[in-house]
């Protein structure tokens, strides 16, 4: 883990999420001493709050673009005679 990590607004999700996934190996692992296991946890929640913070974006970005093809059915507008 000692190697020079890229900084939160420079990683893609994919990096970051397989990031992610490294430091929970090897956290499992159980082979850091405390302090680079307190360095890796730190990193993976900062991560965590990047990732989440990502969909949450991605998630209102799909709400709007639904939005647009949502149609407001209302009888005073809909043509209710055969043509």
């Amino acid at each position: 883990m000692a190697e020079e990590k890229k900084p939160f607004d420079e990683l893609t999700f994919r990096e970051a999420l397989a990031e992610l996934d490294e430091i929970v190996k090897v956290l499992e692992s159980n082979t850091l001493e405390l302090e680079e296991s307190m360095d890796a946890y730190e990193r993976g929640v900062g991560l965590l709050n990047l990732l989440t913070h990502r969909l949450d974006e991605a998630d209102q970005k799909i709400e709007v673009l639904m939005g647009r093809f949502e149609m407001v059915v209302d009888d005073e507008l809909t043509d209710t005679t055969l043509s």
